[in-house]
């Protein structure tokens, strides 16, 4: 397969993209499948009659037997939104937990009880019979996700060649995408062939299929060559180096040793300050620290999550029936795994900031177009008869568009550049700080979206616009370019940076500041 050669501050390292490298990054970011068909799960259950009726009678009554309720609030139920958010607050504690897994165990471990714990909560789930019993399953998937979020791309930046780990990385956002899309088809699948209470059984029981591929994998998969130095295993190291470069003992010889020096270098910060999460406090990865923070919440900001959580709600509200509704949030998840395609294929090649420039430009029209239809039909009182089909259709079409905005820039970059930019010392605190972060944000979105759209209106889609601007003018300004460079160089690119120079170049860190550390 393809030859390449990572330049690394004047450094040279040698690889081969082959299909051993190949299968171990697309094995590892398939981990996405659970996430993905959790997000696209949720909504479709919860405009099924038979779920609501037994779970949820009285937003039932609403949506089923009270045609005069305002569409804005029909959903707008406390338990409701609680049944979808609780997964999140989950994953935010347990991403935190599994910082400490990943660092002293490998991040195989952590994707493997990630995907055994993921299967138990799905299976709870689908046998559940009161509310408790669902919310019990749905915090045990919350901590599948998080081990899950936490160790995947982590793994996958350190097996990936650096001149395709973009590409590589960005599997874990496809299998996201392909997770929703697959939980939309299940959904509209089971609701329209399927009676009763066994297609919402069926739907939520189906997460245990994308948790058995993410366990298995998991298992047969290999430590990365950065997990084994950190248990002292070098030999094993240096083997799977050369594997998954696919070249020589000689011409991997350079990346091993700084490998090494990276390890030896952490080990002196840790012994030195304590662990990652005092170090990753220093003023020098202050740069890091703000990203890893602002980047997975603005992720969430976009409101992507509003679309995919209620998807089919949302259409169910402007005037699509059961059914179309749910053949509509197929047809956006359709749209997300397709655009995230085209962003494996392109990223690497056109760089980070095009994409977030790119995508955040069509997701600010196409989400101010959205507010503007929905706003021209419902206004403020959400009452409305006979909406023509035409109007429905289009409203979908934008929502489509949208969407396909997400799926090439802040979907995947948001996972990707983050996993980029963290040194050796700080990687797995950094990484469960984006994970925490993002699983923070998703449920503060999935929690506050219904109550909001009842309060706000169609102004909640202005506002989700609004927000849009803004992080589009904070990539500009603060995020840099980290296409095709090496990892270990990261932090010189913040050394240069306008802003965060200052930060970079601190000198209170004593004689580990100019050392070149490899963050992968």
């Amino acid at each position: 397969m393809a030859v390449g050669v990572a330049s690394s501050g004047g450094k040279s390292y040698p690889s081969k993209l082959n299909w051993y490298v190949f299968a171990t990054c697309l094995c590892a970011g398939a981990g996405g499948l659970i996430f993905g068909y959790d997000i696209g799960i949720s909504g479709g259950v919860t405009s099924m009659a038979p779920f609501l009726r037994k779970f949820f009678p009285s937003v039932y009554h609403k949506e089923i037997l009270d045609t005069s309720t305002n569409q804005y609030c029909t959903f707008n139920n406390p338990l409701l939104t609680l049944f979808t958010s609780s997964l999140y607050l989950a994953a935010l504690v347990a991403s935190l937990f599994a910082s400490w897994v990943t660092r002293a165990f490998g991040r195989r471990l952590s994707m493997f009880l990630g995907g055994l714990i993921f299967f138990a909560g799905g299976a709870i789930n689908a046998f559940a019979q009161n509310i408790a019993m669902l919310i019990v399953g749905r915090i045990l998937l919350g901590v599948g996700v998080g081990f899950s979020v936490q160790s995947i791309p982590l793994y996958v930046s350190e097996m990936a060649p650096p001149n395709h780990r973009g590409a590589f990385n960005i599997v874990f956002q496809l299998s996201i995408t392909i997770g929703i899309f697959i939980a939309n088809v299940v959904n509209y699948l089971f609701n329209k062939y399927v009676s009763g209470h066994l297609a919402w059984r069926l739907s939520l029981g189906g997460a245990c299929v994308p948790a058995l591929i993410i366990t298995i994998a998991a298992y047969y998969l290999p430590n990365t060559p950065n997990s084994m130095l950190e248990k002292g295993q070098d030999k094993e190291a240096r083997e799977m180096l050369k594997r998954i470069r696919g070249v020589d003992d000689n011409e991997v010889e350079q990346e091993f040793q700084d490998l090494v020096a990276a390890r030896r270098a952490a080990k002196e910060v840790a012994d030195r300050v304590g662990n990652a999460w005092k170090v990753i406090g220093q003023r020098k990865y202050r740069p890091q620290l703000i990203l890893a923070v602002l980047i997975p919440a603005f992720q969430q900001l976009t409101g992507i999550n509003v679309v995919m959580f209620y998807a089919p709600v949302l259409f169910k509200s402007i005037g699509l029936g059961s059914n179309a509704s749910l053949v509509s949030a197929v047809v956006t998840g359709t749209i997300n795994v397709l655009a995230t395609v085209l962003s494996i294929a392109l990223t690497d090649k056109k760089g980070r900031r095009f994409w977030f420039f790119l995508g955040g430009a069509q997701m600010f029209i196409f989400q101010a177009l959205v507010a503007a239809l929905i706003g021209w039909k419902f206004g403020t009182s959400g009452e409305v008869t006979n909406l023509p089909a035409w109007y429905s259709y289009l409203v979908v079409l934008f929502i489509c568009i949208f969407v396909a905005g997400f799926a090439w820039s802040w979907g995947p970059l948001g996972w990707l550049v983050p996993s980029e930019i963290f040194q050796l010392e700080i990687r797995s605190a950094g990484q469960s700080i984006v994970a925490s972060v993002n699983m923070l944000f998703t449920f503060i979105v999935a929690q506050l979206f219904l109550p909001l759209l009842c309060a706000l209106k169609f102004g909640l889609f202005i506002f989700f616009a609004a927000l849009i601007a803004v992080m589009t003018a904070f990539i500009f300004k603060y995020v840099p370019e980290t296409n095709k460079i090496g990892i270990e160089q990261m932090q010189d690119v913040f050394k240069t940076h306008p802003t965060w120079k200052k930060y970079a170049n601190d000198q209170d860190n004593g004689r580990l500041h100019n050392r070149r550390v490899d963050i992968v």
